[in-house]
């Protein structure tokens, strides 16, 4: 069964949407390949280091802007002489013209640079013809070149004017002839003596040499343009240039010409003017465009010696500029292999690259000093975890033991006894246990900023007398000094200023804060003094205030180390003589047992600090307390901190702010009755506390 033919009229479904639909995927492909090229252009181009980008870039400013001079150049100086040229033919056209004898007798041989180098050119156009009946066209002057080399400008013919302006120069192209034969016609005829000079056919004649027929008979019976008559003619044959001819002189003649056509007219015997023909007298540009290659070649030699010489120089300089970049390579190679110490060399912070090092470096310190902070953060940690579970198993294990025995004895004879001897050590134990996680919990809190009011008012110098007579109650046969602290100012720089204590009594002190914790700090900086020195040793206690030009806040962020110590001392130093800063409240502690070496005075402030490497406990404490004096002391924006003692022993100095120096005195609370000044009897020693 054949298929149906189409019915004339339908076209064909789907035919014309075959196209456009094939053209989309089409032209989806050819972005598609264009994006891929230029993806893998931009690949390979940011593969090339910054320094070779750098001078590529300046080699091509370089070409661009030597090739940008060179041909404003070149073409300034071709403007320049083309118009030399023009004004020069515009202003001796009509002396050339006026002297064409004298300049067809000179010396042709200075070709197209010399002072006949002028072509002149008569076309008549009054009926004057030659021996073939074509218009007369006469060549007087026809510059020479080596080897008989000639250049023949192509003009209009017999006279044409149509294409160009007279009195206008123009730019007609040449071509180069080569003279074979001269032949020298005296007759006068202008059949013999003329041919016409424009014929391109490379065998036709061209005629120079006379200027006009002679009265006695020729081609014409006016006179010569210039008034002058001449006895005979000069026919050159002319032909295209050999293959031995001078190169040179065959470009040189190919060169184009400037010409100028000007109307000859003539005189009439009624005096009367009559058009006789018309003159071309040109001028070549071979000279001009002599000049011109030389220019240009003189122009890429220097354009050469540029590019080389700025290569060279912005070679030297962009390696130079970049050699911090190197540097600083190198530094964070260092730095990504471990070594925080490294420092980018330091350059001149005017420049980015100095600025940038100076940036870096402030970074790199920060980040030394964090990385330095975390991973004693993360020790302390460790050893806190260490420390706490040691101190902890101790009394756990004590516990669990006497359990044990007393499960083992309780049916032996005399178990009762031996149980409540078992029963005192679980119960020592237990204490124990308690004490520390009590003082772990107020660690916890303090850290957390809690557990502390700093709101309140403390009575400083009554809380520090209560100490002192607890610390002679507990050991009677201690001498405890009470004297005043004050500041002595620096004498010279071997006599630096120093806190110095004096004998007196202490001035009452009251300062914001919690009264509850600032005792704690204190009881357990006597409680250690207790624990860790001679019953008979002697202590020195002095108290005082003075001014400091440091900020609270940035007194509680120093380290707990002698430099800092120093640092106060030096800003006491300046609130003292200044008046300025803040009046802070100097409280110190020293005594003459055993001491601390300098090198752990700083981690006596350390959770579960102990010299005592076999951690023994038989003078009682956890470990603790100087940790939580320090949370206490730095809650309260002060600073402790620990020094030797003069012959021997270990000075504990706290210190805390009072008021700021253009503050308004601290004012007792309305409900609280003043207390009356009157000194109130101590304890011990008969010295009273304000």
């Amino acid at each position: 069964m054949s298929e149906p033919q189409q019915q004339p009229g339908k076209p064909a479904p789907e035919t014309t949407a075959l196209p456009n639909a094939a053209g989309a995927p089409m032209a989806q492909r050819v972005k598609e390949h264009h994006e891929r090229k230029k993806n893998i252009f931009f690949q390979h181009f940011d593969r090339i280091s910054l320094g070779g980008k750098l001078m590529a870039a300046t080699i091509a400013v370089l070409l661009v802007g030597i090739t940008v001079i060179s041909f404003s150049l070149r073409t300034l100086v071709g403007n320049y002489m083309l118009e030399k040229t023009d004004t020069q033919l515009s202003q001796q056209s009509d002396l050339v013209f006026q002297n064409i004898d004298l300049l067809s007798k000179s010396d042709t041989s200075s070709g197209l640079s010399g002072p006949n180098s002028y072509f002149l050119q008569i076309q008549y156009t009054d009926g004057t013809t030659d021996s073939d009946g074509k218009p007369l066209v006469v060549t007087p002057l026809l510059p020479q070149l080596q080897d008989g080399i000639v250049s023949v400008p192509v003009l209009p013919t017999y006279g044409n004017t149509d294409s160009i302006t007279l009195g206008k120069v123009f730019t007609a192209p040449a071509v180069a002839r080569q003279i074979v034969e001269v032949q020298t016609n005296d007759s006068g005829s202008s059949s013999n003596g003329t041919s016409n000079g424009n014929d391109d056919s490379g065998n036709t004649n061209g005629s120079d040499g006379s200027s006009s027929p002679d009265s006695s008979g020729g081609p014409a019976t006016d006179p010569a343009p210039n008034g002058s008559s001449s006895s005979g003619s000069v026919t050159k044959i002319l032909s295209s240039p050999r293959v031995n001819a001078n190169r040179a002189a065959v470009s040189a003649a190919s060169a184009p010409w400037r010409i100028v056509a000007k109307e000859w007219t003539a005189k009439t015997s009624n005096g009367g003017k009559v058009v006789r023909g018309v003159v071309y007298i040109g001028l070549s540009m071979s000279d001009q465009i002599d000049t011109l290659k030389t220019l240009t070649q003189y122009c890429i030699v220097v354009g050469i010696a540029v590019v080389l010489l700025g290569g060279s120089l912005s070679t030297l300089i962009i390696q130079r500029t970049l050699m911090p970049l190197k540097r600083m390579e190198k530094t964070a190679a260092k730095i990504a292999a471990g070594d925080l110490s490294q420092r980018i060399p330091s350059a001149p912070e005017n420049t980015e690259v100095g600025s940038l090092a100076a940036s870096l470096n402030t970074m790199l310190t920060r980040i030394e000093v964090s990385f330095h902070e975390q991973e004693e953060t993360t020790e302390k940690m460790k050893r806190f975890v260490s420390d706490a579970s040691h101190e902890l198993r101790t009394p756990l294990a004590a516990i669990h033991g006497y359990a044990e025995l007393y499960k083992m004895q309780r049916d032996m004879p005399g178990a009762l006894e031996r149980a409540d001897e078992s029963i005192e050590h679980i119960e020592r134990s237990s204490q124990r246990m308690t004490v520390l996680v009590e003082d772990l919990l107020s660690l916890a809190r303090l850290d957390e900023g809690r557990g502390i009011d700093i709101t309140g008012s403390v009575n400083l110098s009554s809380l520090v007398t209560d100490a002192v007579d607890d610390l002679h109650a507990l050991d009677p046969d201690r001498a405890i000094a009470r004297d005043r602290l004050e500041l002595v100012p620096a004498q010279d720089l071997s006599h630096p200023a120093s806190l110095q204590t004096i004998s007196g009594n202490w001035d009452a002190v009251t300062l914001p804060g919690d009264a509850s914790r600032l005792r704690q700090v204190v009881t357990n900086i006597v409680g250690n003094i207790h624990r860790y020195t001679p019953a008979d040793s002697p202590a020195q206690v002095a108290l005082g205030v003075m001014p400091a030009a440091i900020d609270p806040r940035q007194l509680a962020q120093m380290p707990t180390t002698e430099a800092s110590m120093r640092r106060f001392v030096e800003a006491a130093e300046v609130g003292q003589s200044m008046q300025t800063g803040y009046r802070y409240a100097v409280l110190r502690f020293a005594d003459h047992g055993p001491g601390v070496p300098p090198e752990s005075r700083s981690k006596i402030f350390e959770r579960f600090y102990t010299a005592d490497p076999s951690r023994a406990r038989q003078k009682g404490g956890t470990g603790l307390g100087m940790a939580i004096a320090q949370s206490v002391v730095k809650a309260h924006h002060g600073f402790i901190c620990a020094t030797g003692t003069e012959g021997g022993g270990l000075t504990l100095t706290v210190i805390l702010p009072v008021e700021r120096m253009n503050a308004t005195p601290l004012v007792q609370p309305a409900t609280a009755k003043p207390k009356e000044s009157k000194p109130k009897t101590s304890w011990f020693g008969g010295e009273r506390k304000a």
